[in-house]
């Protein structure tokens, strides 16, 4: 599954945060970085455990909930806390794939990553390359727009030759572990929602809502 998600922040929230990170303490990303991905990673993230990251982390947590289409699609069990990185003068991330199993910092607890999260503070235009590349997909998409995939993807952020490219990301234990499955119920919540608007009335359903709850209660792990 691949989904973009348009203006999960408002502009005036966009700003509130891009200004925030402008100021941030930016450190050297291969920090946070495993045995084999410290090679491939060349960036700058912000600390996990600095103020600012956990301000902005708790905000967006909160904007999440907010924006069906998303909850929907992710079906959301537990979220990691949010982190932020910037790519400039060159800065770039190779291939990899993330981790599957993250510790929340602070915390004796473990997040399972199902699905990996990427929202944009740049507009394209303010930065050269930095394409997120999924599975051969490239991905640049306007600020306060997020992208959500796989987190069993192979995917890599390209060179940023101009300019810098802000972000957060995060990733999210889903009800349903298996990626095909969350496709198949979300494609079935688009209908019975296209339905609602376009016979609202009709006992189908009542029927069809009936069938995406049982089949949630089949394959949700909690």
């Amino acid at each position: 599954m691949m989904l973009e998600i348009p203006d999960l922040l408002t502009p005036a929230q966009l700003q509130q945060c891009r200004s925030a990170l402008q100021q941030a303490q930016w450190q050297d990303g291969r920090h946070t970085a495993g045995h084999l991905a410290v090679s491939a990673k060349a960036n700058q993230q912000l600390a996990q455990d600095d103020p600012l990251a956990q301000q902005l982390g708790e905000f967006i947590l909160a904007q999440l909930g907010r924006h069906p289409r998303l909850m929907a699609a992710a079906l959301p069990l537990k979220v990691l806390p949010p982190r932020f990185n910037r790519y400039s003068d060159g800065g770039t991330y190779g291939d990899h794939i993330d981790s599957a199993v993250f510790s929340v910092p602070g915390t004796p607890h473990r997040i399972r990553a199902d699905l990996s999260a990427t929202l944009f503070f740049s507009d394209p235009d303010e930065y050269d390359g930095g394409e997120l590349v999924v599975q051969d997909k490239r991905i640049k998409l306007p600020a306060g727009h997020l992208v959500l995939y796989s987190s069993g993807s192979l995917h890599r952020v390209e060179p940023v030759t101009r300019g810098a490219r802000l972000a957060s990301f995060f990733w999210i234990q889903s009800l349903v572990r298996q990626d095909d499955q969350r496709s198949v119920l979300l494609e079935l919540d688009d209908s019975i929602q296209a339905l609602r608007q376009q016979v609202p009335d009709s006992p189908e359903l009542v029927r069809l809502t009936g069938v995406y709850h049982n089949l949630l209660r089949q394959w949700s792990q909690t």
